[in-house]
C-alpha cells in the first residue's frame, strides 16, 4: 500500500488562508451580531421604579433628571455608576439599583433624616441622623424650625450627640435650644429659641451635663428673688467653679468694687454739703444817719 503524498505547499497555504478568513468572518458576524444586538434601541432602559420612603424627593422629577445621565441600555449598564448618580441628588442618602427585565430599573432609596442645620447662618448644609453633613435645601416648615450646629469640621457627629443630651435639660428653662456652638478650644455654647445665650465650658460630656443641671435647678429661684421669672434670661456663664453668673432683663448688677466706689463717692458728697455751709457769711453793709 503506498503512503499518500502531501498535498503541495501552495494547497496547504491556500487551505490555511481559508480557514484565517472563515475565522475572522465567524468573529466578525459575532461582534457585529453582538454589538448591534446590545447597542439596539429595543433594549433602551424604558422604566425607571423608585422606592423607598421619601419626602423630599418627587419620584417623577427624579426619573426625569437622572434618566439622561444613565450611559448604555439594559445590557451594558453600569450598576455602580448609576448608584453614584442617584447618590449625586440632594436628599439621597443611599441608593440600590438591580436591573428588571425586560427593559427597566428598580431603584431603593434612602432619604436624608435630616436632624440640623450645620454651619453658620445661610449655610446650605444640614446634618442627619447618623451625624453626616450632606448638601441640599430645606424646603418646608418642619425643615426651617430644626436647631443650628456651629463646630470644626468632622465633630458634626459628636455635636448631635451632645445636642440630644441637652435638648431635654433645657425642657424646664421652657425654651428649646435654637443654636448649639464649640469652639476650637473645646467651650461649648448654647443660645435658647428665647434669645439666652449660656456658656457652658468645656469638659467631659458628664461634666457639661453637671453644671447645666445645677443652672436649670436653681435659675428660677435665682431670678425670684430679682423679682423675675427664668424667661427673663438674658445670659449665663455656668463656667465658674461653685456657681455661674446670669444677667436678666430689667436688672442691672454691679461688682462689689464699683458698689464700694459708689459708696465711697456718696459719703464724700454728703460730707462736703455740711461744710460748704458753715463757711457761708452774710455781709451787712452799715447805713448813714442823715
Amino acid at each position: 500500500m503506498n503512503d499518500a503524498l502531501p498535498a503541495p505547499l501552495d494547497v496547504r497555504v491556500m487551505n490555511m488562508i481559508a480557514t484565517i478568513l472563515f475565522v475572522c468572518c465567524a468573529v466578525g458576524l459575532l461582534v457585529g451580531g453582538g454589538w448591534w444586538f446590545l447597542r439596539n434601541p429595543a433594549f433602551s432602559i424604558g422604566r425607571i421604579v423608585v422606592h423607598g420612603d421619601l419626602s423630599h424627593i418627587n419620584p417623577v422629577s427624579l426619573r426625569a433628571n437622572v434618566a439622561p445621565q444613565l450611559m448604555g441600555n439594559f445590557y451594558t449598564l453600569n450598576l455602580q455608576q448609576a448608584r453614584e448618580v442617584f447618590e449625586g441628588v440632594p436628599w439621597i442618602r443611599k441608593a440600590q439599583v438591580r436591573r428588571e427585565f425586560p427593559n427597566g430599573l428598580a431603584v431603593e432609596i434612602q432619604e436624608h433624616q435630616a436632624r440640623a442645620f450645620w454651619g453658620a447662618e445661610g449655610s446650605p448644609t444640614l446634618v442627619n441622623n447618623y451625624g453626616e453633613v450632606f448638601e441640599a435645601d430645606a424646603d418646608d416648615d418642619e425643615d426651617s424650625r430644626l436647631p443650628r450646629l456651629i463646630g470644626p469640621d468632622g465633630r458634626s457627629l459628636e455635636m448631635l450627640q451632645m445636642y440630644d443630651r441637652l435638648a431635654p435639660a433645657v425642657k424646664p428653662l421652657g425654651s428649646a435650644i435654637d443654636t448649639l456652638a464649640l469652639n476650637g478650644r473645646g467651650s461649648w455654647r448654647m443660645t435658647l429659641e428665647g434669645g439666652a445665650s449660656i456658656e457652658m465650658g468645656s469638659g467631659s460630656t458628664i461634666d457639661v451635663l453637671q453644671r447645666l443641671d445645677r443652672f436649670v435647678r436653681t435659675v428660677s429661684k435665682v431670678a425670684a428673688q430679682q423679682g423675675r421669672k427664668v424667661d427673663s434670661l438674658e445670659t449665663a456663664d455656668l463656667r465658674q467653679m461653685d456657681g455661674y453668673a446670669l444677667r436678666l432683663r430689667g436688672v442691672t448688677t454691679v461688682s462689689a468694687e464699683t458698689a464700694a466706689a459708689r459708696a465711697r463717692t456718696a459719703a464724700a458728697r454728703a460730707t462736703a454739703r455740711p461744710a460748704a455751709a458753715r463757711t457761708t457769711t452774710t455781709t451787712r453793709t452799715p447805713g448813714r444817719n442823715n
